[in-house]
Formats: C-alpha cells, structure tokens, sequence
C-alpha cells in the first residue's frame, strides 16, 4: 500500500495605518507546505485515520492509538509513532472541543499527563511533526487521546485526522 501525505499553511494578514499623506502598510505572507512520504523514519508516515465523531454533553471520546481504531480499507491500525494531529471543530457546537493527554496512559503529545487545548465552535488545532521519531506511542500505557466535550447541554462534533508510522 502507498502514501503520500501533501499539507498547506497559507496565513496572509495586511495592516494598514492611514495618515494624512500615505497609508503605511505592513503585509506578513508565510506559506509552507507539509510532507510525508511513504515510510517510518523522518519526512515519513505509512498509515492515516480519519472520522467525524460526536461526543455527548459532558463526555470524553477515548481514542486508543494502539489497535483499536479500523483504517480506510477495514484493517485494524496500529500507530507506533505520530506525526500530525488536526482536529476541527463544527462551527455549530456550543462547547469547546478539548483535545487532552489523560493522565493515565496517555499519548505524550502535551509537555504533561492533563494538559491539552481547547478548540473553540468552528475552530481548528494543528500539529505536525515530520521528524523519525514523531510522538511514540505505546500500547497499554502510552496510547490515548482523549477528545473532551467542555461542557453540560449539548454535544459537539469535531473531524480528526491522525496521520502517523506503524514502526
């Protein structure tokens, strides 16, 4: 099986100061693109996983990165290392989506067991790392993610992609 991973970052912001003679503007551009070539060391990744899912009001969604996640193509997935998370939030939750390291048996991809980011209705959080070793994943004591609904009163819906090395 083949994979090829292309991602883009585009961010362009103008500022303008008008004044009495000229308006000063000051423009930031910065594009880059993200790849992945198929493998496991660096600049690599062989397995990707990809759903929209709800989490009821209140409620954690449990993701376990080691064997119990079924891939495009019906097979079990099994990640040894990660290299890209993204999680984007419906704009039409009321709730953050909270993305968080458990403090029991977690995936290191936070400084420490708890810490997290919230993402906000309609918001997106990004992270990638192309290096060989990417994020370890170990199973039974380093393989969860978990995915909080911030609040009481309503679910929220996120899409998620994990992309990352069986090896």
């Amino acid at each position: 099986m083949a994979f090829r991973l292309q991602s883009f970052f585009e961010l362009e912001a103008e500022v303008t100061s008008p004044l009495d003679l000229s308006t000063p503007t000051n423009l930031i551009s910065i594009a880059r693109q993200l790849n992945l070539a198929q493998g496991s060391g660096a600049g690599q990744a062989d397995m990707v996983w990809s759903d929209q899912r709800t989490v009821a009001a209140s409620a954690t969604d449990a993701l376990d990165l080691a064997g119990s996640l079924s891939g495009p193509f019906g097979g079990t997935l099994t990640f040894a290392r990660i290299k890209m998370v993204v999680v984007l939030a419906a704009p039409g939750n009321t709730n953050n989506v909270n993305v968080t390291m458990p403090g029991s048996n977690g995936v290191p991809l936070f400084l420490a067991a708890g810490d997290g980011i919230a993402v906000k209705p309609g918001g997106a959080f990004v992270w990638f790392d192309p290096s060989a070793a990417g994020v370890a994943v170990t199973a039974a004591t380093g393989d969860l993610l978990n995915i909080v609904n911030s609040g009481a009163g309503t679910s929220v819906t996120y899409d998620i992609h994990i992309v990352g090395a069986s090896s």
